[in-house]
């Protein structure tokens, strides 16, 4: 950020010729950070220790009148370190008021703290020291208020060109002579001010971050370090709701900066919600065309498709159904803008009925993998097919997406399971009812009519074949079964109960899997 050329410092101070101080040791000998940090004001005491009316960032003057003829270098030592503990910047003394020259033991004390030391000549007054001083801050505080009502009113005229929140960036870039950019809701950088001025090590750490504070979804600014860049993080639209973060290559804004940042936020903001607006629209017609697509419509649909988005993914296609949690559904749908916009013509979605339905080509699943991953949501894909079945891909999407274990799962990995395994836990309540007396008789009994009844359906109700299974003979599995009939009160020479039962005890089975 632009500074005044001559800011508030002790290197500053001494290089003032009409006040003629000079510096007592070598530059080199010092802390260089002494001679250029902030000077923040200049007091003058001859206290033995002012160090209770001293604090950090400041110089003190003094005429030396608290050292007696006879103070030893101990004396000195013990009062500049604690001059140097209480973080002054620097001691200046007034020669020929109360001693002739610098004490040659307040030189060695000040050198062995690296402390910057500079005589006061007597024609100079300690309160026109003071007063350089204090011209310098308000100097600087004037330059850095003009410089922020300048930055402001560039930064407002940028948002009125064609391109207002790039040409805003752009500006404030220029203003703050730093790296700025931009991420949206889904993480990607979508505008950088100058191009390409992050090394791609640092770039990619920082896009780490800046996904994480997206992923919490709470309105922050912060700070970090990556490698050896400081950054600015600011978040963009409301919590729960983030609209992006806006990336700043400077850690320690002062006030001004921060104000005018602040300025830019807030425009970045508006600029966002207004494009919101438009978004919502698209929204609701992309949620359009897949009610088409699924009603057949579609010619009306390709229509469409192709004069907003480059048309539709060439068959054969496959459809994904997302679930339904609605703050990372929204997310989903920028990173999905993002990547359609990408593929003009070979991705398309829209919110269906419970979740967002993306079609893609059948052999093209990056951008659904990378919606899993990024937003932990479950996905369901169907088989490959054409749009005149689209209506059943969905469906096929929405089954594997709420059986499926993973968090992708294919509508062909479900359909190895079978028809039962997609029995409801209702299902599995009404088989256990319907075993129940089995069970029941089992338990109080000692018997195996449950296994018996298992056995000769597994067998194809057989009773030779179960008798063999079993290891018993063929009149005990005829005598359990004949039993079993009573206490159900089913007849099991008809296929219907036999399919009933049968059915009852793959829903016990698969609830256990469960």
């Amino acid at each position: 950020m632009p500074r005044p050329s001559d800011p508030p410092t002790l290197r500053a101070l001494l290089a003032r010729p009409d006040l003629g101080l000079r510096l007592q040791h070598d530059p080199a000998d010092l802390d260089p950070r002494s001679l250029d940090a902030e000077l923040r004001w200049i007091h003058s005491s001859d206290l033995a220790d002012p160090t209770p009316f001293l604090s950090e960032g400041m110089v003190l003057l003094t005429t030396g009148t608290q050292f007696g003829e006879s103070a030893d270098a101990a004396e000195y030592d013990a009062y500049v370190s604690r001059l140097a503990g209480r973080g002054l910047l620097g001691l200046g003394f007034g020669t020929e008021v109360a001693r002739t020259g610098i004490p040659d033991a307040l030189a060695d004390a000040c050198r062995a703290q690296r402390m910057p030391l500079f005589e006061v000549p007597y024609r100079t007054p300690f309160i026109a020291v003071a007063r350089a001083n204090a011209e310098a801050i308000a100097a600087e505080a004037y330059a850095r208020r003009t410089w922020a009502l300048a930055a402001q009113r560039a930064i407002a005229l940028a948002a009125l060109r064609p391109d207002g929140l790039g040409a805003t960036l752009a500006e404030l870039a220029k203003q703050l002579g730093a790296w700025v950019g931009m991420y949206d809701a889904a993480g990607e950088l979508v505008r950088q001010h100058p191009p390409g001025a992050l090394g791609a090590e640092t770039a990619d750490d920082l896009h780490e971050h800046v996904g994480g504070v997206l992923r919490r979804g709470a309105r922050a600014a912060s700070t970090l370090t990556v490698g050896d860049t400081s950054f600015s993080l600011q978040t963009l639209g409301r919590g729960g709701r983030l609209r992006g973060v806006i990336a700043i290559a400077a850690g320690d804004l002062d006030r001004e900066g921060r104000d005018v940042v602040t300025a830019v936020i807030a425009m970045a903001g508006l600029a966002l919600e207004q494009q919101q607006s438009l978004s919502r629209a698209r929204g609701a017609l992309r949620s359009g065309l897949v009610r088409a697509l699924a009603a057949g419509e579609t010619t009306l649909a390709r229509r469409i498709a192709r004069d907003l988005w480059g048309g539709l993914p060439a068959a054969p296609i496959a459809v994904a159904v997302t679930d339904a949690r609605a703050v990372r559904v929204e997310a989903a749908s920028d990173l999905l803008e993002l990547r359609a916009d990408e593929r003009r013509g070979a991705l398309f979605f829209g919110r269906g009925d419970d979740g967002i339905v993306i079609v893609f080509p059948a052999e093209e699943r990056t951008v659904v993998r990378e919606l899993s991953e990024r937003f932990d949501i479950r996905i369901g894909i169907s088989d490959p097919g054409g749009y005149d079945a689209f209506a059943g891909a969905i469906g096929q999407a929405t089954a594997a997406r709420d059986r499926g274990t993973a968090a992708v799962t294919t509508f062909a990995e479900i359909a190895r399971t079978g028809v039962l395994s997609a029995l409801s836990p209702d299902a599995a309540a009404l088989a256990a009812a319907e075993l129940a007396p089995l069970r029941d008789h089992d338990s109080a009994e000692g018997t195996l009519l449950l296994a018996t009844l298992r056995g000769w359906l597994d067998n194809d109700c057989s009773h030779e074949a179960t008798a063999r299974a079993l290891g018993v003979h063929r009149h005990t599995v005829r005598a359990r079964l004949a039993l079993a009939e009573r206490l159900l009160h089913r007849d099991l020479g008809t296929f219907a109960v036999r399919a009933e039962l049968w059915a009852a005890l793959r829903a016990l089975d698969e609830r256990a899997v469960r």
